[in-house]
């Protein structure tokens, strides 16, 4: 090969790898293809490496196809068998990836990933002796990485302490290892300990500067605790270490928007554009920008921009079914359709086609085959989440048994710091706490801020200064009165980065329910504001709408159920140990006699009227969350009752949730209950 052929073979190949690593695997591909077609001579590596893009992007048929084409040239190319077992493992064909793993091994012993491979595969068919023995050969191989796998699925499965255990384990025999460094530092931050996380991502940038992963993952470790400055700065390593790429500058976009500064956020996407034009991710998140600050047209035609330009994107018809007022043409409700029905597409991505399709179906009132499609959307995506029905079962008793009416009798008159400033609005997810934010944030004394994580953190914190075995909550039997105060000017501090100057403001996080007692412990003049929703409305509004992230009970009409019952359970103590402390806020109320409830919900404020109120969708803010769009319109009544368009499908639903329903009004009962 010639010399200039070599150089030009080397540059597609590390600039591939790249956009592999950044997670573009279609720009890969673009690139792999272009640089075979500029040697005379075809190049395993590269050949392999165009295979792995398409992989990613779900196309293992064409893949396998290209490999045993590339096989025939090279027939003793270890990592081209490897690949061509992931590719077979990508049609649901295990026992042809068993003999591609099987002779990438014979071809070089020492491939300690086939072998990781083998053995998943051997378990998942119940050949577990043979899987035992892949693992152990592998261990004895790479026995570090064998472990940093191992400790990485079960973070993937939510068995985080497990993960935490192994991967500790890992870097006591080699603890300068940056990727175990990394993978810590993740574990940290599902646990919520943030500062642990940055101290791992610093060392592991400490020890390999140029390793421009580790500093995107401390940029955004940083702006998780907003650290905004810091976040920049180190996302400005990650921009100059790859100044080809689009990478770096889609994470700065994100961490300026997250600061508040979207306008800067835009820009950022757009110099990613400008590297390469028709980068999906960035299109998506001026897409995602662009709703949040309520200019739905232009989100409309950055999410189609995605989907012109890699047409297999769920994620982009997703969004577009989540701007509620988005009506799907014909021609696109035939190309989702046709994309569910693709075997070779991974379920994650089938789920977001489902609901977007549900979405559409139900606009053109096809109700039956909407709730399908919510069916199957969500069945996708439950097989990929973990969620544990008695675990928030025994959470909540905890609590129960922890805030007593005694023990806060004893402790709220005595404690606590006394600002009236912070007003939280609670509930479950679709319970129309945002319409509730938006008509406070108009009045001029409250600042409009965001779902806050700042709560939750104080009983973390408060675990942690207990040590080994004293946890929240019952570390709060501890507490003295000066902790008490202390904690309340905790929140008020860490809370200021989101505020202004006015008098008060939101913290819209709907799970701080479960927070209750603590919170009017540490802050007992702190306003607290539940909305509440039909149940039924509530839960199949949750049911429909595929959360992103953070919601694991609500893929499931079953653990929906129990869960709605145990937010029900809680509120109720809060109620008998807090008389007169919580206004519960029906959403049917406020949408049926707008004027007299918002008056109301002022006065329990505290704040004097102001008419402005009642105009809350003039209100300019930003906003994230799936209201967004609804909450710049006037007040509509046509979600209300919207359960019984799918009565007939959710009857296990009205089982469970029977004894909250048996409350109710009859005419608000369904028909299994009347």
């Amino acid at each position: 090969m010639a010399t200039n052929e070599l150089a030009a073979l080397k540059a597609s190949f590390n600039r591939a790898k790249a956009f592999l690593n950044a997670g573009d695997a279609k720009m890969a591909e673009k690139i792999c293809r272009s640089g075979l077609k500029q040697i005379t001579s075809g190049d395993p590596n590269l050949q392999v490496l165009l295979c792995v893009a398409m992989i990613r992007q779900g196309r293992s048929g064409a893949a396998v196809k290209r490999l045993k084409h590339a096989l025939r040239m090279f027939p003793d190319f270890p990592q081209a068998h490897e690949e061509l077992g992931n590719a077979f493992l990508g049609q649901n064909k295990p026992e042809k990836a068993i003999e591609s793993f099987q002779k990438a091994i014979e071809l070089d012993p020492n491939n300690a990933s086939a072998r990781i491979k083998l053995g998943k595969i051997f378990s998942a068919l119940g050949r577990h002796q043979e899987a035992d023995e892949a693992y152990k050969k592998a261990l004895k191989l790479d026995p570090l990485q064998e472990k940093l796998a191992s400790a990485a699925q079960l973070l993937r499965q939510n068995k985080v302490e497990e993960a935490e255990r192994i991967c500790r384990q890992a870097l006591r025999e080699q603890p300068d290892d940056v990727n175990g460094l990394r993978l810590l530092a993740s574990i940290a931050s599902q646990l919520e300990q943030k500062d642990d996380a940055i101290v791992l991502l610093e060392r592991a940038v400490e020890l390999k500067p140029k390793f421009s992963g580790a500093w995107s993952d401390l940029a955004e470790a940083y702006s998780d605790t907003d650290e905004f400055g810091k976040a920049l700065d180190a996302v400005q390593r990650v921009i100059k270490l790859q100044p080809d790429l689009p990478f770096g500058f889609m994470v700065r976009a994100g961490i300026l928007t997250k600061s508040g500064d979207h306008q800067g956020g835009l820009e950022a996407y757009e110099e990613a554009l400008k590297i390469e034009p028709d980068h999906v991710g960035s299109n998506m998140g001026i897409g995602n920008v662009l709703k949040t600050v309520g200019r739905f047209d232009e989100s409309v035609e950055a999410y189609k921009k995605c989907i012109k330009t890699q047409p297999l994107f769920a994620e982009a018809y997703w969004s577009l079914a989540n701007l509620k007022t988005y009506q799907f043409k014909a021609s696109e409700i035939e190309q989702m359709e046709h994309h569910v029905k693709n075997e070779m597409m991974l379920e994650e991505h089938k789920a977001f086609f489902h609901i977007a399709l549900a979405n559409a179906k139900e606009k053109e009132k096809k109700f039956d085959a909407a709730w399908q499609h919510f069916m199957d959307g969500n069945t996708m995506r439950r097989s990929g989440e973990i969620y544990d029905a008695v675990q928030t079962q025994v959470s909540h008793d905890e609590l129960i048994n922890t805030f007593t009416e005694d023990f806060i009798k004893a402790k709220k008159d005595l404690v606590g710091h006394q600002s009236n400033a912070p007003i939280f609005i609670v509930g479950l997810p679709r319970s129309g706490s945002t319409l509730v934010e938006q008509i406070l944030a108009s009045h001029s004394l409250v600042e409009g801020t965001k779902e806050l994580p700042d709560l939750p953190l104080l009983g973390r914190k408060l675990s942690k200064s207990r040590g080994r075995g004293i946890k929240y909550p019952s570390a709060v039997t501890t507490m003295t009165d000066a902790e008490f105060v202390e904690f309340g000017e905790s929140y008020l501090t860490t809370t200021q980065r989101y505020r202004t100057d006015k008098p008060h403001f939101i913290d819209k996080m709907p799970n701080n329910f479960a927070s209750l007692g603590f919170l009017k412990l540490i802050l007992p003049n702190a306003t607290v504001i539940n909305a509440k929703r039909h149940p039924l409305d509530c839960c199949i509004s949750c049911f429909k709408q595929l959360f992103y992230k953070g919601q694991s009970w609500s893929y499931d009409l079953f653990e929906i159920g129990e869960y709605y019952l145990e937010y029900d359970r809680m509120m109720k103590h809060w109620h008998t140990v807090l008389p007169n402390e919580i206004y519960d806020l029906e959403y049917a109320e406020m949408i049926n006699d707008q004027e007299n409830v918002t008056r109301r919900l002022l006065n329990f404020c505290q704040l004097d009227w102001e008419e402005k109120c009642l105009r809350f969708y003039e209100t300019k803010r930003s906003i994230n969350t799936a209201s967004s769009e609804q909450v710049r319109l006037p007040i509509y009544k046509g979600a209300l009752n919207s359960w019984r368009l799918y009565e007939e499908h959710i009857g296990p639903l009205i089982e469970i949730l029977e004894p909250i329903l048996l409350e109710l009004p009859k005419e608000d009962r369904p028909k299994l209950l009347q």
